[in-house]
């Protein structure tokens, strides 16, 4: 997208939502009736049920995370559930971000070209998340190749990526669907 360095509040890291004024379309269609809209069904439906998926997804991951602390779960069964869900987050979260820079998100800046700068914040965030991702990646693969035994060190680790990422992740998804859905319900989606 347009420039390569974003201001300290629309960082990610810094930032308690989108400026007011790429707020304009959310207050015009805000959440309580994104559902009743004639243009909800499809894509907005689908595209909202992924980030309740993501969002599903790492909360499974902090609470084995905190059953393995408490010696609650097994460190096989952890592991186990580690590569399968955080292999299906990582996995599914790239190529989330991937269509919605190279598909949805141009698509929809022709629909709205006022609000192009909240598209290029939501991409700056999607390299920002891309770190996060790959250090939760390096983490958690670590964390599969150590012995039955998982350090309390390493469990404390993951902790504290997959805490440090919900407050990433759920900053950008809420901005990215106060963007987006208002677009879509207004406009409508039908390629």
């Amino acid at each position: 997208m347009i420039e390569q360095t974003q201001p300290p509040d629309l960082k990610l890291v810094n930032r308690t939502g989108l400026p007011e004024p790429l707020r304009v379309l959310v207050e015009q269609y805000p959440r309580d009736i994104w559902e009743s809209h004639s243009n909800f069904d499809g894509l907005v439906k689908f595209w909202l049920e992924r980030h309740v998926m993501f969002r599903k997804l790492l909360k499974i991951l902090q609470e084995d995370t905190a059953k393995l602390e408490n010696n609650d779960l097994d460190p096989l069964q952890f592991k186990a559930r580690l590569s399968r869900f955080g292999g299906m987050f990582v996995n599914e979260l790239h190529a989330h971000h991937s269509i919605e820079d190279h598909q949805y998100f141009p698509l929809l800046i022709g629909m709205e070209k006022s609000l192009q700068r909240g598209f290029d914040i939501l991409d700056k965030d999607h390299h920002e998340l891309d770190a996060h991702i790959n250090t939760f990646a390096t983490l958690a693969n670590a964390t599969l190749q150590l012995p039955d035994e998982i350090s309390s060190k390493k469990v404390g680790e993951l902790h504290e990526q997959f805490d440090s990422f919900e407050r990433f992740l759920n900053r950008h998804l809420t901005d990215e669907e106060e963007l987006v859905v208002p677009i879509i319900l207004k406009h409508g989606f039908d390629h």
